[in-house]
């Protein structure tokens, strides 16, 4: 296999074609694969499933050992596409505490860190382009029957 990262690349059910697509993908693409899915609550006010994460967003573990485990994100690796949780360490053998990488498709954001201006503007674009391009839902016809 060649080791460059290929554009014309679409997709594939080999799991190591698919590995070998996401580790040579250039930064803007991977960036990508930073985003998780938000609350119920969430999504109904910003009108969208996922957004990309950020350091201090307040997120929830949904898969793997510390499944339940709720904490702010303190570290956002791009290069290796893991994010590191706040009181989610392991012990090293040296008896130092080490933050246990987790990747976004594992853990869902709970409260949103809104300082940031761009954030905010980015998540307003999209809701209102989302309200936008809304199509009215269509009446079903409804089908009179007499009765005599």
């Amino acid at each position: 296999m060649k080791a460059k990262y290929s554009t014309a690349w679409k997709n594939s059910t080999k799991p190591n074609k698919q590995r070998k697509y996401a580790h040579n993908a250039p930064l803007h693409i991977k960036n990508k694969f930073l985003s998780c899915s938000i609350t119920k609550s969430l999504k109904n006010e910003h009108n969208t499933k996922h957004i990309r994460v950020k350091t201090k967003d307040t997120v929830k573990i949904l898969r793997g050992e510390h499944r339940g485990k709720t904490g702010e994100i303190t570290k956002v690796n791009v290069k290796n596409a893991t994010v590191h949780i706040k009181n989610i360490t392991r012990k090293k053998v040296n008896g130092q505490d080490a933050h246990i990488p987790i990747k976004p498709s594992n853990i869902q954001i709970i409260e949103l860190d809104l300082k940031d201006e761009k954030r905010l503007k980015s998540l307003r674009k999209k809701n209102e382009q989302k309200k936008t391009t809304e199509k009215p839902k269509k009446e079903k016809n409804k089908i009179e029957t007499k009765k005599e």
